[in-house]
């Protein structure tokens, strides 16, 4: 099956409609999409997102799963930030021959049954014939009525989910695969530093990469207020700190980066649309925009940045800004990077830091701390519940991980 799950993205497909959706959905007994504002919002009004469910690990431990070349395909979408990390972290790390992956779409015209294969011949998944990312939930778990969420790691031989984990997925990619990566692929979980990463990784999830979602769901002012206020807060933080580190943590990108990139992206180009008057648009904080040009300028980022807009069909003189304008953005000439941030490292010409000489896979490989946002228990999963040992403007690694 070598590089079986490689398969390109067609340029273009017949439309998808949602009665061929309904009939897809009776055939193989597909259910509607649960909704995040039916079922993900507490008694306050706030969006407490739903706790991830196939969280089984990647390891050498009784019941982990087996890092193995070819057995997994990531299953993600263009406009999911969560689902653009794993196969930015897979290619940075050269895993494309061991790993694969099946953008999906919308499905339907309304996507009442949530992830599909718009683009794909007879509306199928083109590795397993799904016509629907929950079909590898219930074959995993027949009585599991959740979201299915991109990005989902499916075992493409078992045609099942098996890891639907963005807090700890890359992590399981960068460790649990190493034996897969050729030997000079980039460090981007120093071995030294996996529990500051972790500890901001898991900061970074209420605060700035769910924001837009906790503004956009949540269903009371109280509740959107005090999302609103925490993301804008935390975006000032890391502005300071990126004012004296070219990276989160220094000279070289760490999984943290990839994390806060594609957040990033989306806020800038799409996710203000939906929360109201913002505080500063992304381009307006110096630092963090230089600091995402600056990853922008990067063939593997640019590659998963992705700038869709709906076409130009609106009538009348007050017409959507993404309608009328957003497609013409000249995206290529404001997101370049002068170069002027390479100024912050002493090792200006590397973006990636290399694994400790004699370093073997081995070493490499330990278990992956468990995140608190899986918590089956809503209140452990209350976004302004965490806690950091230093104040997110500051870089806890002074040495900048050249060491």
């Amino acid at each position: 099956m070598a590089n079986a799950c490689q398969i390109g993205r067609p340029a273009a497909a017949a439309p998808y409609t949602d009665a061929q959706a309904e009939a897809y959905a009776k055939e193989v007994g597909a259910v509607p999409r649960p909704q995040e504002t039916k079922n993900e919002i507490d008694e306050r009004g706030a969006f407490i997102r739903q706790a991830n469910s196939f969280i089984q690990p990647f390891g050498s431990g009784a019941g982990d799963l087996r890092a193995e070349a070819n057995r997994f395909a990531i299953y993600w979408a263009h406009g999911c930030h969560w689902s653009n990390r794993p196969v930015i972290v897979r290619d940075i790390l050269g895993l494309e021959g061991a790993i694969g992956d099946v953008a999906t779409t919308r499905s339907g015209e309304t996507n009442v049954y949530g992830h599909g294969f718009a683009d794909r011949e007879g509306h199928k998944d083109p590795i397993c014939g799904a016509y629907f990312l929950s079909e590898f939930y219930k074959r995993a778990n027949p009585a599991y009525t959740g979201r299915a969420t991109t990005p989902t790691l499916v075992d493409v031989r078992e045609k099942k989910a098996v890891n639907n984990d963005y807090h700890r997925l890359t992590n399981y990619i960068e460790v649990q695969f190493r034996p897969f990566q050729p030997a000079d692929a980039p460090d981007l979980y120093p071995v030294k530093y996996r529990k500051e990463i972790d500890e901001f990784n898991d900061w970074l999830f209420p605060t700035v990469n769910n924001g837009h979602y906790r503004m956009a769901f949540c269903q009371s002012w109280e509740a959107y207020s005090e999302a609103y206020e925490d993301f804008f807060a935390s975006i000032e933080k890391l502005d300071q700190r990126l004012a004296t580190n070219r990276f989160l943590f220094g000279d070289y990108i760490t999984d943290s980066d990839i994390r806060l990139y594609v957040t990033l992206v989306r806020w800038e180009t799409s996710y203000y649309h939906n929360i109201g008057p913002m505080k500063k648009r992304i381009t307006e904080y110096p630092n963090i925009w230089g600091y995402v040009k600056d990853l922008f300028s990067l063939p593997v980022f640019r590659k998963y940045t992705f700038f869709e807009f709906p076409k130009n069909d609106e009538k009348g003189i007050f017409a959507s800004y993404p309608k009328r304008i957003a497609a013409q953005v000249p995206y290529d000439n404001l997101w370049a990077s002068d170069g002027s941030r390479k100024a912050l490292s002493a090792d200006p010409e590397n973006v990636f830091k290399k694994h400790p000489a004699g370093e073997t896979a081995e070493d490499y490989q330990s278990v992956i701390s468990v995140s608190k946002w899986n918590s089956g228990d809503p209140a452990d999963r209350n976004p302004m519940d965490r806690t950091l040992s230093r104040d997110a403007s500051e870089n806890p690694v002074v040495s900048k991980l050249r060491d």
